[in-house]
């Protein structure tokens, strides 16, 4: 079953059961797919793939954490708590995230592929270990052991 065919049903199961939060999340993630679809092939989009799914669902994940970060800062502990359950439901669509060893490994076998020797080749370190990871690192903790193992 693709991503999109989970999230369709999964909004069926809200809508009968009443689950207003979990509806109102999965037509926002339902629409942020569409729209990443419409931008990548114009007028007549195609189903989007698992891959772009998950992208859409990354990039939703990162503006709920960037918006909790905001209200608790702001002293806004209601809307954060809303931030926070809309975080825990689309994090239900992500795949499961790689242990921080095997990403470690990941990336010094990407660099030992590639012959990169300092921060420079930093951005091809990057897309050929995102490539390997498919999904399961985060941008942010790659990049952070990018730099860490890059002298």
């Amino acid at each position: 079953m693709s991503l999109t065919s989970q999230i369709d049903a999964e909004l069926k199961k809200a809508m009968i059961a009443r689950a207003a939060d979990k509806v109102s999340v999965l037509r926002m993630l339902k629409s942020a797919v569409k729209y990443a679809a419409l931008e990548k092939s114009g007028a007549a989009p195609e189903e989007p793939s698992d891959v772009d799914v998950i992208a859409v669902v990354r990039k939703e994940v990162k503006k709920r954490e960037d918006s909790i970060a905001s209200f608790t800062q702001a002293n806004r502990a209601d809307l954060a708590d809303k931030e926070k359950v809309e975080l825990e439901l689309l994090r239900a669509y992500l795949p499961a995230q790689m242990p921080t060893e095997n990403v470690e490994a990941l990336v010094q076998q990407v660099i030992a592929e590639t012959g990169a020797t300092s921060k420079a080749q930093m951005g091809l370190v990057m897309k050929a270990a995102q490539a390997k990871a498919a999904g399961q690192v985060d941008g942010k903790t790659l990049s952070t052991i990018v730099q860490r193992l890059l002298k």
